[in-house]
């Protein structure tokens, strides 16, 4: 079955075209991972390593065999779920939850997947025009992952969840933004500061919440990933942003305060409602009423104040917004902690899938003994 047939409304056109100006930089330098006096940066080199050294096959790391109940595919409470205490919760049947559960996992999802898209589009874009050749090589192994990440959350909106939604019309305004712009730095901006922060955010929050699995699975692998292109956003445009003129940065701490206000005021979930019968603005209030939502807010700043802190976008205007916004106090959250703990948690749940898997061997093979022992 194609996508288009799952989605829940057309998504228009096939393909999305975004107008792109701005230059491709070749280097002609030669480098490469422990080069004696090269000119590379060593800390950045090291990330490219590992981005090597870390690749892994969707295919098979992920158990694809694991079921997963597309009427509730995260084991979400009633308590999580928007109507849950209003006026329509008493007319919903069991089943009518279930479709909604279904739905708000199709939502999460798919816009994780669209995200990812785009993401691979960026990492491309910064390969075509980031003029330092130690940036292109690991901007190669990111466009690599973003492809992976693509694959995976479309496999489980296909074999598990069974339906798709189209990209929400603001991140699709984001992503447009972030790859319209001609400046080699913004598709970093746009793309490792705030759309990987907004999905961090959204990958934690199901990840520490769900009992489930597959998705507990992938979300935990797919943020791996992501703890390095976060690392290399923040180290790529410290660099940067401290050649900048005063004017410039200017420049770019206003498309940060624009597209916070966007992510925090804007990605709700409202399509979902509509699709219930309920109207734009109620479900709008609906959903500012969750405590779900205020949830996911909190974890979204603080993955991005503290690295739009960190790379020098700390001018007296965007600290005021992140003031009303109350999330001023998050630009002092340990960044790096928070990324050690997601390689932590990946990493332990390979070691626990790699010992279930030694212990079936172990008694496959004592079962062969046992059988062969046996004098029948």
């Amino acid at each position: 079955m194609s996508t288009h047939e799952l989605y829940t409304k057309d998504p228009g056109a096939a393909t999305w075209q975004v107008p792109a100006s701005g230059a491709a930089r070749f280097s002609w330098e030669a480098m490469y991972v422990g080069q004696e006096g090269g000119s590379g940066r060593e800390r950045l080199l090291a990330l490219y390593q590992k981005g090597k050294d870390k690749q892994w096959d969707g295919a098979k790391r992920i158990d694809w065999e694991l079921e997963v109940d597309p009427y509730n595919p995260l084991g979400t409470p009633d308590e999580a779920l928007t109507l849950y205490g209003t006026r329509h919760w008493s007319k919903l049947t069991e089943k009518d939850k279930g479709e909604l559960r279904r739905h708000y996992t199709a939502w999460n999802f798919s816009q994780f997947l669209h995200g990812e898209q785009g993401a691979m589009v960026c990492a491309a874009r910064i390969v075509e025009s980031v003029p330092d050749l130690d940036a292109k090589f690991y901007s190669a192994t990111q466009t690599m992952d973003e492809a992976r990440h693509a694959e995976i959350f479309g496999r489980f909106l296909h074999e598990k969840v069974g339906m798709v939604y189209p990209i929400n019309d603001n991140l699709q305004a984001l992503l447009g933004d972030t790859l319209r712009d001609s400046r080699w730095d913004m598709p970093y901006l746009g793309m490792q500061v705030l759309i990987e922060g907004l999905a961090l955010a959204a990958f934690g929050m199901i990840r520490d919440t769900t009992d489930k699995p597959l998705p507990k699975q992938i979300l935990a692998y797919v943020m791996q990933d992501e703890a390095r292109h976060v690392a290399f956003g923040r180290m790529a445009l410290r660099d940067y942003y401290r050649q900048l003129t005063d004017a410039e940065l200017r420049e770019r701490e206003e498309f940060v305060i624009e597209g916070c206000h966007l992510m925090r005021d804007r990605l709700r979930g409202v399509e979902v409602l509509e699709n219930f019968g309920i109207s734009r603005k109620e479900a709008e209030e609906f959903s500012e009423q969750s405590e779900f939502l205020h949830l996911f807010r909190k974890l979204l700043f603080s993955r991005i104040v503290p690295c739009v802190k960190d790379i020098g976008l700390w001018g007296g205007r965007l600290q005021k917004a992140y003031l009303d916004m109350g999330v001023f106090e998050m630009g002092d959250s340990n960044l790096d902690l928070l990324m050690s703990q997601d390689e932590e948690i990946a990493e332990a749940l390979d070691r626990e899938r790699f010992a279930a898997e030694e212990a079936d061997r172990v008694a496959e093979v004592e079962a062969a003994i046992a059988e062969g022992a046996d004098p029948a």
